[in-house]
């Protein structure tokens, strides 16, 4: 079953986080995942949620997206992340 990782992020340092976006990028898909949002325009509908960016990713499996956030491939990404960005990340199953 697909999962989704919806991730929020605050941007701290543009130039910086340009890097991880590029290794990110590569070693999604590398695990069989892909982005389907990537940073475009969000517009609250309800509450008082106004995130600054927002990534969507969609994995084969809920297991895939955990090997991939823990891989040796996307840790060098993932340290640029937390060097650059505050984020906020959920893994979340998709419906059968």
């Amino acid at each position: 079953m697909a999962a989704y990782l919806i991730v929020e992020i605050d941007v701290r340092d543009p130039a910086g986080y340009e890097e991880y976006k590029t290794l990110a990028a590569q070693t999604v898909q590398g695990f069989g995942g892909r982005y389907l949002a990537r940073g475009g325009e969000a517009q609250a509908l309800e509450g008082d949620w106004t995130p600054r960016r927002v990534v969507i990713l969609e994995f084969p499996s809920a297991d895939r997206a955990r090997e991939w956030w823990s891989s040796k491939e996307y840790g060098k990404a993932r340290d640029i992340r937390r060097r650059t960005a505050d984020a906020r990340m959920i893994l979340v199953e998709g419906v059968a």
